[in-house]
């Protein structure tokens, strides 16, 4: 099995903290995700995650004005400079401050950043030549007497803007100009958020945050009493390129917002239709018209404050990010309708679930609230919030649009993803909280382990009943699931050392322990259900024969996960006994490899095929320094004069805003991770939750960092499979011209290059499909299967594809169906093309029957009113 899986997507999360940016062409939106930069596509209705990854969360990020090179910049101001569309790193390099923002010039010519109470411009490096220094600085700029907060650039690219929290807000050139002093614009009362040119550089807006709006305009020319002459105006005796350099800029008019106990958070402005979007501290914006302010929308889209808007170059859209919801939303102010709206979980993600087709993913977190995301979209499309407690696992039944999902709320919900309602809700007699969940393969029945009880409840899914209550766990059930073969079997695993084998539907109700060294964490069965696999929290993986009932291998893991050491740790990572166990596993499809995770950075995939238990490969879910587990070793330059580590050092005092300050939590109250009586919080880098999609091309994480999915890497191009001298790309060109089919397809699989396949595939005409899939060898099946399920999701050949399938399953299906399980991943990927082949046509044809009704019912009317004009 192929090991080669690299990060594909986030879709837990899309947006954390920073600010949210457009691109030149207004179609897609970077957006921070903790250290990396997610890319959403409006048009496409696409996401996704760039591979890089900053030291730390990211603060702030720039686009060139042609959209090809991104710069992100973490909290410590240590910059990344990328090629976006490539998303390769070019060069590191350390601002050595925070950065409030940073802006390229319109030009692209040049980058401006926030350094303290200065400002630094940069040549912006070329992207097309690898430099050793590419960072040359240009000028560094003096004025402020506090911290900068947002600098704007003039269209020319000869001045721009820099506004402080000193509550003034300064104009700087670029180059020096002859008796040229930067002017100041001072008479806010607060400090200065964001300033602007108008289009025609005749105008300056400044806004505060205690919601005051200035004008600067051109000081009216005083008039000599003496002279008949007025004075010339100095923009008039200068030439127009040094008109905003030479105007004496005073106060046109002062405009306020007016809106009771809030501030403005952040804002932007669209020159070319002189919009003014503003984003306050309650969660409404408000969108007003310069330079004669007046209110053209105003509304309340979330329930904290907004972090930070954007503007699409059309000034059609706006993008709004909320920080503490991780909220992202991009809202169409003329037709007042959302193009995007999105959040991921408030709290951590505790578990995941993949559909059986492996098009949808289920989430439950902390919040109570239960999203399904579409893996190919990277969206979250319904979210359902009847729990009200932390949900504890969820799961699809395996057929049927039916979603299952356990709280500890003390009841089990069923989903119906059709009509997206919860149609059953189960509770057991006396109230308890549910840990685990599993789903009878023909979806009749579902079971709930709890937590305070020690018992595991059957529910049937028709009417709703309780139909057992198995007893005799010692200790709280962890981990509950089903034997996928059909044959019966229950697994139950607890924290009391025991597994328990129970055969629910069968007269004998016999039960039978398997007793392990250690407290059960989790549980797996194999996909033919002849092994299980169990994880205890001695680090181990154990390994039982189900027919034989006995133990077959074990896997000592507490090496293989351990790494990581948190800042309030007393002894090295290596010496650390806590957290060295899994607490989630999955198989692959095929029951080959075995893929772990726990509290740890670590997610390791082990081939387990005739009893090995080899690591295959380890991953580490991220190098986040801002989550605690990252590092080996901690940094000793964070150790204060008083020994104290600065990362659990609280700071939430310094705030600038006065909400932030706040500590509303009342004295030992705390949920999930949102405990905030503690003195310093600080998420660990961990995975609560691991599975393999059922195609087995991705896995999916539930990490702190939201849902991560790892996907087979397509970009090793060339990966022969039965390689000769003679055979290349040329010679099967060749033989494809002299219209050998199944020889050009067969040396095509050889030398595996996917263009070279689908130009052979492609080729072959549709009468010659059965002689050429008759005559195949059967080891090129598998391989042409998985070839034409992926071909099918993204031509426009249905039938041709079509054609392929069937043929394929009516000549080799006998031998493809005592092999299932072998190539139940190949299966799935042709089940899924297929359903989706199947959505899109059902679709295009009611669309065009609803037409037709139409049409004809118009013709009838028009027939039938022409008949009675005739008539009179």
């Amino acid at each position: 099995m192929k090991a080669n899986y690299k990060f594909s997507n986030i879709c837990g999360t899309v947006y954390r903290q920073g600010n949210v940016l457009f691109t030149s062409d207004g179609n897609s939106l970077l957006s921070p995700v903790g250290n990396r930069v997610s890319v959403f596509d409006l048009v496409n209705n696409k996401s996704s995650t760039c591979a890089f990854e900053n030291r730390k969360n990211i603060a702030a990020i720039a686009l060139s004005p042609d959209s090809n090179v991104l710069v992100s910049v973490d909290q410590d101001g240590r910059a990344l400079l990328v090629n976006l569309r490539r998303g390769v790193v070019f060069h590191h390099f350390n601002f050595k401050k925070p950065v409030k923002d940073i802006k390229f010039s319109p030009d692209g010519k040049y980058i401006a950043v926030t350094h303290d109470s200065h400002v630094q411009v940069w040549k912006t490096p070329n992207h097309l030549v690898r430099e050793f220094a590419p960072f040359i600085l240009h000028r560094t700029y003096t004025g402020h007497h506090d911290e900068v907060l947002s600098i704007q650039w003039s269209p020319d690219s000869r001045y721009f803007l820099t506004t402080s929290r000193d509550m003034t807000a300064r104009l700087f050139t670029l180059d020096p100009l002859d008796g040229f002093r930067p002017k100041t614009f001072a008479g806010h009362k607060d400090a200065v958020l964001s300033a602007y040119f108008s289009e025609d550089g005749t105008s300056i807006y400044t806004v505060s945050r205690d919601g005051a709006v200035f004008t600067w305009k051109e000081k009216e020319s005083k008039v000599d009493p003496n002279n008949d002459d007025p004075m010339p105006s100095s923009s008039s005796e200068n030439s127009l390129g040094n008109r905003i350099a030479n105007t004496r800029w005073g106060v046109h008019k002062r405009n306020y917002f007016n809106q009771p106990n809030t501030k403005v958070v952040c804002t932007t402005f669209h020159p070319a239709s002189n919009l003014l979007v503003v984003g306050f501290s309650t969660g409404i914006f408000g969108l007003w018209e310069m330079p004669v302010f007046s209110n053209i929308h105003t509304l309340s889209i979330s329930q904290e404050k907004i972090s930070s808007v954007a503007i699409n170059p059309s000034g059609e859209w706006l993008a709004f990010g909320a920080k503490k919801l991780g909220q992202l939303l991009v809202w169409e102010w003329q037709s007042e309708s959302y193009v995007l709206k999105q959040q991921g979980h408030y709290y951590d993600m505790n578990t995941l679930s993949y559909a059986p087709d492996g098009q949808t993913i289920a989430t439950g977190g902390d919040d109570g609230k239960i999203k399904v995301w579409s893996t190919h979209s990277g969206f979250s499309f319904v979210t359902f919030a009847e729990h009200s407690a932390p949900i504890s696992a969820v799961s699809f039944a395996k057929h049927g649009s039916v979603l299952f999902s356990a709280s500890l709320d003390g009841t089990v919900r069923a989903y119906d993803l059709i009509r997206y309602r919860n149609f059953r809700t189960f509770t057991s007699p006396s109230p308890v909280q549910f840990s685990c969940l599993a789903v009878d393969p023909s979806g009749e029945v579902v079971a709930a382990g709890s937590t305070d009880s020690f018992e595991v409840f059957l529910w049937s899914v028709q009417t709703g009943k309780l139909l057992d209550v198995l007893v005799g766990h010692e200790g709280p059930v962890c981990s509950l699931a089903f034997s996928p073969s059909g044959v019966n079997q229950l697994v139950s695993g607890s924290w009391d050392k025991t597994v328990r084998i129970w055969s629910v539907f069968g007269r004998s109700r016999a039960v039978e322990p398997l007793s392990l060294t250690s407290d059960v964490l989790a549980l797996a069965f194999r996909p033919d259900g002849n092994e299980l696999a169990v994880s205890t929290l001695d680090g181990q993986i154990t390994f039982f024969s189900i027919q034989e009932s006995k133990q077959t291998n074990v896997i000592d893991c507490r090496k293989d996960i351990s790494g990581g050491r948190k800042a309030d740790d007393r002894v090295s990572a290596v010496n650390n006994s806590s957290g060295k166990a899994f607490n989630s596993l999955a198989y692959t499809a095929d029951g080959g490899c075995l893929i772990a995770g726990g509290n740890s950075k670590y997610v390791v995939l082990y081939d387990v095929r005739e009893g090995e238990g080899v690591m295959v490969k380890k991953f580490q879910i991220s190098e986040n320094l801002s989550l605690d587990g990252t590092e080996e070793f901690l940094d000793s330059r964070k150790v204060n004069d008083a020994g104290i580590n600065t990362d659990l050092i609280d700071t939430r005092g310094d705030e600038s805003d006065l909400e932030d300050r706040l500590d509303l939590s009342l004295p030992g109250a705390s949920r999930g991770a949102g405990d905030m009586s503690i003195r310093r919080y600080r998420q660990e880098a961990r995975t609560k939750c691991v599975r393999f999609s059922p195609t087995g091309r991705a896995w999916a994480a539930a990490s702190t960092e939201g849902l991560l999915i790892y996907s087979l890497d397509d970009s090793v191009t060339f990966d022969p499979f039965d390689l000769s001298i003679d055979l290349t790309p040329q010679s099967v060109l060749e033989v494809l011209v002299a219209r050998e089919y199944l020889k050009a397809l067969v040396m095509a699989f050889r030398l595996n290059e996917k263009p070279l396949i689908q130009r052979v595939y492609e080729t072959i005409p549709g009468g010659d499909i059965r002689l050429v899939v008759r005559q195949l060898p059967f080891i090129y099946v598998p391989l042409l299967l998985r070839f034409v399920g992926e071909h099918l999701e993204s031509t426009p050949h249905i039938e041709f594809d079509l054609i392929w399938i069937n043929t394929l399953l009516m000549s080799h299906g006998r031998v493809l169906k005592d092999k299932s399980g072998e190539y139940a991943s190949v299966f799935r990927i042709v089940q899924k093309a297929l359903s989706g082949s199947e959505q899109s046509i059902s679709k295009l044809c009611d669309d065009n029957s609803s037409a037709l009704t139409y049409y004809i019912d118009q013709s009838r009317r028009a027939h039938k009113a022409d008949v009675e004009m005739l008539s009179v």
